[in-house]
């Protein structure tokens, strides 16, 4: 298992999806992706996105501005 950054601040949706989406298509199952993102949106996005794929939320931090999401990649990568 290998821990991998993306940062996704000032973007607006869809963009920290599409942006998880096309990290995760390169990583292994296993891995894991913190995402950093300004777009409260993400919130959701993110986690349902994973559900939908067989992704795996590990956490959802909030912080005044940000939030960070953390993915371990499925199988269905």
């Amino acid at each position: 298992m290998t821990h991998y950054q993306l940062d996704a601040r000032r973007l607006l949706c869809p963009m920290p999806v599409i942006r998880t989406q096309d990290r995760i298509a390169q990583l292994q199952p296993g891995d894991v992706l913190q995402v950093t993102c300004s777009d409260p949106g993400a919130a959701q996005d993110i986690p349902a996105w994973s559900r939908i794929n067989g992704h795996t939320i590990i956490s959802i931090e909030h912080t005044d501005d940000e939030l960070v999401i953390s993915v371990e990649v499925g199988a269905t990568s």
